[in-house]
């Protein structure tokens, strides 16, 4: 990767513009007024490729990626050949052979990254669609998913959304090497749930979670080394074979350490610091005889290699105290390049930038060398396009190495460098760490403007490069950066962005709120162009909500709406055939219930007291309506005073002749005139009323169920055949049978509902 020609001092900052597509919308990124979005036209939308297995698309996530750069050279820990790790890579092979998912486990520095590496390599063979390897370091499920679909799909520029995204990753089947994963729980079985035809091997943080009960991942333990691979890997880093207090040495390291590789790697890293040391003594002493002679010292020994035995002895062996944290041992050893760039890495957070960077930022021009040094000695290790330090290091180094103003002009490099036009999107993508490292940097050291400058200028950068993870982490430092300055401009130009960025990512709520927020700060500081953006963003929220909300009834149940509208239709038909049959059955069930009940009562009247007679005043029985047997009642020229017509349903001396009496009222009185008071049972006849009728001496008689158009028990017939309810369901004690010399009528309605009504003797 090449540094950008000019002076960047005397450039002023550009911001990078552009355009890409997220799903169906087609995303403007870089305009003055912030980010815009808009449906994507159908011709506008990528076509997505498959990337076939001889196409060179995929390389190892430590080696130098396609348009990053070139990384830190020379002979380092990883150019060794693995050592005791056969067992282990037999036994991952054959897991991933059977489709199975390896999360691999283990305390930090056991060698999880070298083994997926080994593993990943031996793994070409073992699915169609080969080994993807992927960075996990500082990433969210969403970029890693991106992350495979870039590494598996040709369309640049397209960011699918997670049904597009689905429905491309479902006919994949390779093998997903992931390094450093930081998902985990739900975020984590929904990256594995997106790929369905994959098998994932991943490394992750020692502190991390245990796995659900129903996980796709199974967790394979990296233990330590056994104590002969050890040894040989400390005496193939020192360069040298290990003479017997260096064996011991590290025998005891290695039951402190239980095996751990990284200890070892610092371990001979500390041994080359002493056999420098050595070599120093050495040259003192032959530079001491040839200046001023040996008179009276004793002859050396002729031979060099005893006599470099003799003064490595006088040269102490590191303390196991030393050996458990030796980092700052190991800085003070490093050559002044080195130790620079060690600084620079623990000023932002342990992230290292890329070597072109290093001449601009501490004037550092061999920044290989001083990375490939950092490498050897256990503190730096290569993930991800770039560098950072070891676990452990920085809380180590943080309070021994001060930054001492190593960052003080790195946010204005970094905000010309991601806006040159030399600059690529990959190139922007692998410093991303080390863009938030910056900004963390400089809101440590209060430099709260820098913070704005350069998180406006990575801001779009990172959204065309499509690091989306990171775009959003440097729009929250840059909006906290821009409340303690005061700008409301900044402010606005932020929740903004964040607005449009929640809009992408399919989350309605907080775009509202964040482009609500942007248009308020942005009317009260008089930006025209600024609301008329905002307002625009707002409608193509609101419209897309509404849509989504009209096709929400429509998902709820898909495929059973015509399946629903067939069952129905032949329902009325089914209920039009049965009318006939169903109303003869009910008629002929009500004339049975109807004789039955008039007779208990009638018995009752002639052997009864007169207390067991009910509450009826006139001592009358209750007549028991007309059945579907009956003649249909023919209308009387007598009316009563409600103006319905008095009929004679049978002849004087059938018990169906006998006409209803009125129930009493809830005062126990009959109510005698038309306009009685409602009774508190419905009546299915408008022209019904009467009062609540006393509890019947006799059992409750069950009435038939009332069809459409049928008949009810105690009810009149209707003139189109059917009949009415009676107020009453249930008879009530009355008097004995009236004489024919009173006279009775039955009123009925003006729809001929009948309805009871009492006349007074003529």
């Amino acid at each position: 990767m090449a540094q950008p020609s000019g002076e960047f001092r005397q450039e002023a900052a550009r911001t990078r513009g552009g355009e890409l597509v997220s799903g169906g919308l087609l995303v403007g990124v870089g305009a003055p007024d912030g980010s815009e979005a808009r449906p994507c036209p159908e011709e506008w939308r990528p076509r997505p490729r498959r990337i076939e297995r001889s196409e060179p698309a995929r390389g190892p996530v430590g080696g130098v990626g396609r348009a990053v750069g070139p990384l830190a050279l020379g002979a380092g820990p990883t150019d060794l050949p693995l050592l005791d790790r056969e067992a282990d890579i037999a036994e991952l092979l054959g897991l991933l052979a059977e489709g199975r998912s390896i999360r691999l486990v283990g305390q930090a520095g056991s060698g999880r990254s070298t083994l997926l590496s080994a593993v990943a390599e031996a793994a070409a063979d073992l699915a169609p669609g080969g080994v993807v390897q992927l960075c996990g370091h500082r990433r969210t499920a969403a970029d890693l998913l991106q992350d495979l679909f870039a590494a598996t799909h040709h369309a640049p520029g397209f960011r699918p959304d997670p049904g597009q995204l689905a429905a491309h990753l479902a006919g994949v089947g390779a093998v997903v090497v992931i390094d450093e994963a930081e998902p985990t729980g739900a975020e984590l079985e929904g990256l594995l749930a997106a790929a369905p035809g994959c098998a994932f091997l991943i490394s992750v943080a020692p502190d991390s979670p245990p796995l659900p009960a129903d996980s796709r991942l199974r967790d394979h333990l990296v233990a330590g080394l056994s104590r002969a691979a050890c040894l040989t890997l400390t005496g193939r880093l020192a360069g040298r074979p290990l003479d017997v207090a260096e064996k011991a040495w590290a025998v005891d390291l290695w039951f402190e350490s239980e095996g751990l590789p990284l200890r070892f790697v610092q371990a001979a890293a500390l041994l080359r610091q002493r056999d420098v040391s050595v070599d120093a003594l050495v040259a003192a002493e032959e530079d001491r005889r040839d200046v001023f002679g040996a008179v009276d010292e004793p002859a050396p020994d002729p031979d060099p290699a005893i006599r470099e035995d003799a003064l490595r002895r006088t040269v102490p062996l590191p303390s196991v105290a030393e050996t458990a944290s030796p980092a700052v041992r190991l800085a003070e050893g490093l050559s002044e390049p080195a130790q620079a760039v060690l600084r620079l890495a623990v000023a932002l957070g342990g992230e290292c930038p890329t070597a072109p960077h290093l001449p601009a930022l501490i004037d550092v021009g061999q920044g290989e060398s001083a990375l490939a040094e950092l490498a050897d000695a256990g503190l730096a290790v290569s993930i991800g396009g770039h560098h950072r330090l070891t676990a452990g290091a920085l809380e180590l180094l943080a309070p021994h190495w001060p930054a001492r103003g190593c960052v003080d002009g790195a946010a204005q490099h970094f905000a010309w460098w991601v806006g040159h036009s030399s600059v690529s999107l990959a190139q922007i993508a692998a410093e991303a760490e080390v863009l938030i490292g910056v900004l963390l940097a400089d809101r440590t050291a209060g430099r709260h403007e820098a913070v704005v400058r350069l998180a406006r200028a990575a801001a779009p950068a990172l959204a065309l490069s499509l690091r989306w993870g990171a775009w959003e982490r440097v729009l929250e430092l840059g909006l906290e950066a821009a409340r303690r300055t005061g700008s409301t401009v900044d402010q606005a130009w932020f929740h903004h962005e964040a607005g449009v960025h929640a809009f992408c990512l399919q989350q309605p709520s907080r775009a509202l709120a964040e482009l609500e927020t942007a248009l308020t700060l942005r009317s009260a500081a008089g930006e025209q162009r600024g609301v008329a953006a905002a307002l625009r963003m707002l409608d193509l929220l609101r419209a897309d909500g509404r849509q989504l909300a009209a096709a929400a009834p429509a998902a709820a149940a898909p495929g059973r709406g015509p399946v629903i509208r067939k069952i129905a239709a032949r329902v009325p038909a089914k209920l039009k055939a049965r009318t006939g049959k169903r109303r003869r059955v009910v008629v002929a069930s009500a004339a049975v219930l109807t004789f039955g009940v008039l007779g208990t009562a009638v018995a009752m009247s002639l052997t009864g007291p007169d207390e067991h007679r009910g509450n009826d005043p006139h001592g009358r029985l209750d007549q028991v309506g007309d059945t579907g047997n009956a003649p249909m009642p023919q209308p009387s020229a007598d009316h009563s005073p409600g103006g319905a017509a008095g009929t004679a349903g049978a002849e004087p001396g059938s018990p169906a002749g006998t006409e209803t009496a009125p129930e009493p009222s809830a005062s126990g009185s009959a109510s005698h005139s038309p306009s009685a008071s409602p009774s508190k049972r419905p009546s299915s006849s408008p022209g019904a009323t009467g009062s609540q009728a006393p509890q019947p001496t006799q059992p409750p008689v069950q009435q038939p169920e009332q069809p459409p158009g049928g008949t009810a028990g105690g009810g009149s017939a209707h003139p189109g055949g059917g009949t009415s309810t009676s107020p009453s369901a249930t008879p009530s004690t009355s008097a004995p049978t009236p004489t024919p010399t009173q006279a009775q009528t039955t009123s009925a309605t003006p729809s001929g509902t009948a309805s009871p009504s009492t006349s007074s003797p003529r």
